[in-house]
């Protein structure tokens, strides 16, 4: 069986995010082979400045799989995480993260406060980088630009 494309899966939450008129993020927790939570960031229409798709996903599969912890999990993300969903991230622990575009202004994995390179933080998963970097940037570019001719 081929494994799926978990950051494809990952840039369609995004596009559909991109479609309510959100910020189009997507992500989905995998084990192994199987979706076991898919998101994208829903902050607009709940009127919830949590409400990323990180944090999103992980709700739904904490509350799937009756856990706190999502160890044997990994995510996928078309954004690299903030501060709240990096923090999230490590209390979960997510054991991998792979992200797609790197955010200068308001990520925290290898850009800002780099959470898990703090003293303070509980858990690391293992992180990859770039992972359909071009894909997901092109799509936050094209969302913001077309907000600014409206």
């Amino acid at each position: 069986m081929k494994r799926p494309d978990f950051m494809a899966l990952a840039l369609a939450e995004a596009r559909a995010a991109a479609a309510r008129g959100e910020v189009p993020v997507g992500a989905v927790l995998a084990d192994g082979n199987t979706v076991v939570a898919s998101a994208g960031n829903r902050t607009r229409e709940f009127n919830d400045p949590t409400a990323h798709a990180e944090m999103l996903a992980i709700r739904e599969a904490s509350q799937k799989l009756s856990a706190e912890r999502l160890t044997e999990l990994d995510l996928y993300v078309t954004l690299e995480p903030c501060t709240m969903c990096a923090g999230a991230i490590s209390f979960a622990r997510i054991r991998r993260l792979y992200f797609g575009a790197a955010d200068e202004k308001g990520g925290a994995v290898v850009s800002g406060v780099r959470f898990f390179s703090s003293p303070t933080c509980h858990h690391v998963p293992e992180v990859y980088s770039g992972i359909a970097e071009c894909d997901a940037a092109s799509l936050l570019k094209n969302f913001f630009q077309s907000r600014r001719e409206i």
